[in-house]
């Protein structure tokens, strides 16, 4: 009789990707059974089963938590690839949508909240769903800016060669989005999706344990874990969720993450060769896999078969029809325009001019100035340290299969986890609070510069720097004439986000608290704060306006020149 060996058998069930995907499947599927459990239930009920420190519990609060930071990414995807691609697409759109952007990222993650919260709840009154629908909005808008931003740029920088080869193809534009400039932009897109995820969890907290005015809410999960560690000072439970968010990552990583950036791979525009190839067990799964494979051919059929009913049209337009049609398309577009700014100008004259004393303006926008003065220090500070590094590792591929996970998890790092360690060292040493809760602010959002640049480097051509070590193109002349250029289109653009969300971590970093002991530095962040748990409506209004107005101004001044300087000049060719 021959004797059972489990290594054997182990090894030889692995090779059975059907098997395993499977499981994968159904695992898939309680998974969302579980964690969608409960969400018809009274909202009464989540006072009943209070938020426990039990480590026991974690299992449960973190596949919560997972599943609205799912939601909230899928949500962000369709966002981005609808809104991105009107903006690039249109260039009379473009002009407004690009605007909006701006201001929607500037918006601080509390002030989304404090104004949404009421309307999320009356969608289904008295039940959890509606607290849920408020928790993965919150989540939603700690994601979809930076994918938005990504995508957008990747659109505007499509090589010549390839848009001529899609029109040499005669492709229909429905088919040139999905064959050329979908794949073309998925590389930076896997990428900021990554950093989206990663800062969907620095807001955590203030996703799940919501508190506007006399609305307390507490949803069970990871966020809610700490904000109750936080309250209670127990560092025993704080390090439990850092030891659970550690877990929940990595496994995110392996399932999710390391299979698309290995499967973007083949997108790559310049493939370099001797180049090792990223490797994931769940993408090879997945290729092997029948039923996955009867999955992707449906989906590729339902591509195919869209592409047949928007079919192209080489007709050629009557020039009086196509003028006549496009200034139809104008005066409706700026009919709206106009529409929208008259009624923005009368809700701000109404709500904010009328009952804003002069007084208090000017102290809202000293405050705001404070804050710039953080952010702009404390964004030039990471792009002196994460600029060379992310050339580094992007020219690396096997080194960025090793800092991807590092990287991720320092991301996804709530800085809440380092109030109690700021405030400890400042009330004891009595340092300066405007000073030393500074880098907070920052914590969380400068790996948007360190993923982007990371994109810029590996999209770098081989042959560009074939000819620059011919020509021994090295030291400072190699970093300005071949590395910089290259990222520059990238980093631009993670330095916008990373610019809008250093304002919007300020609401959070500004105002630090631990237990009954808080910490408070001068800044507009601290003012929104404050307005919110107070639920004064006025003040939050004031606060987020002028933040918004802060940053679309500094947009439009600076960070935008930029932009375009960079898309045009820098563009691939």
């Amino acid at each position: 009789m021959k004797r059972f060996e489990p290594f054997v058998f182990l090894r030889e069930l692995a090779t059975r990707w059907d098997v395993l995907a499977f499981i994968v499947v159904i695992g898939l599927i309680a998974f969302l059974g579980e964690t969608s459990r409960g969400l018809f239930a009274p909202l009464s009920q989540l006072n009943l089963t209070p938020i426990s420190l039990d480590p026991i519990h974690l299992p449960e609060y973190a596949a919560r938590t997972t599943f609205r930071m799912l939601a909230g990414l899928a949500l962000s995807l369709v966002f981005t690839l609808t809104y991105a691609t009107w903006a690039a697409k249109s260039e009379r759109a473009g002009k407004l949508l690009v605007p909006i952007l701006d201001i929607l990222q500037s918006v601080p993650i509390l002030g989304f909240l404090s104004i949404t919260v009421v309307f999320f709840l009356s969608l289904a009154p008295g039940r959890v769903l509606g607290a849920e629908f408020a928790s993965i909005f919150v989540i939603f808008t700690s994601q979809a800016w930076n994918m938005a931003f990504s995508f957008y740029q990747s659109l505007r920088t499509v090589p010549i060669e390839l848009a001529e080869a899609a029109e040499s193809f005669r492709l229909s534009p429905w088919m040139r989005f999905w064959q050329l400039e979908v794949p073309f932009g998925l590389p930076a897109l896997i990428w900021n999706m990554m950093l989206s995820m990663s800062g969907g969890w620095f807001f955590v907290v203030a996703s799940e344990s919501i508190t506007v005015g006399h609305t307390n809410i507490a949803l069970p999960g990871v966020g809610s874990y700490i904000a109750l560690a936080i309250a209670q000072r127990n560092l025993a439970a704080i390090g439990w969720a850092i030891f659970t968010m550690l877990i929940v990552i990595l496994l995110y990583d392996q399932v999710l993450f390391r299979p698309l950036v290995a499967w973007v791979d083949r997108f790559r525009v310049e493939q370099e060769p001797g180049v090792r190839v990223p490797e994931s067990w769940a993408l090879t799964m997945m290729r092997r896999s029948r039923l996955i494979l009867a999955a992707t051919v449906a989906f590729h059929s339902a591509v195919l078969w869209t592409s047949r009913v928007v079919k192209r049209s080489d007709e050629v337009p009557v020039e009086a029809v196509v003028h006549k049609k496009r200034r139809s398309l104008d005066l409706l577009w700026v009919s709206l325009v106009v529409a929208a700014v008259v009624l923005g100008f009368w809700h701000i004259i109404a709500v904010l001019i009328r009952n804003t004393p002069l007084i208090e303006a000017l102290q809202v926008c000293g405050l705001a100035a404070l804050t710039m003065l953080r952010v702009f220090i404390l964004i030039g500070f990471a792009s002196l340290v994460w600029v060379p590094i992310g050339v580094w590792v992007g020219m690396r591929p096997r080194a960025a299969q090793f800092v991807q996970p590092i990287a991720q998890f320092m991301a996804a790092f709530p800085a809440n986890l380092l109030f109690p360690i700021a405030v400890f060292g400042i009330v004891t040493w009595k340092l300066n609070p405007d000073i030393y809760l500074s880098p907070l602010m920052i914590l969380g959002t400068q790996w948007y510069i360190l993923f982007n640049v990371i994109a810029g480097a590996s999209a770098i051509p081989a042959e560009m720097r074939y000819v620059a070590a011919n020509f021994k193109v090295t030291g400072w002349l190699w970093w300005r004439k071949v590395a910089l250029p290259a990222v520059l289109p990238f980093y631009v653009t993670g330095a916008i986000t990373a610019s809008g969300g250093s304002w919007n971590a300020a609401v959070v970093a500004e105002l630090a608290t631990w237990g009954d002991t808080q910490v408070r530095a001068r800044g507009l962040g601290s003012y929104i704060a404050e307005a919110t748990t107070a639920g004064d409506f006025h003040r939050i209004v004031l606060g987020i306006g002028t933040m918004s107005l802060f940053v679309v101004v500094i947009n439009r001044l600076f960070w935008r020149p930029l932009y375009y300087y960079a898309e045009r000049k820098y563009r691939l060719t």
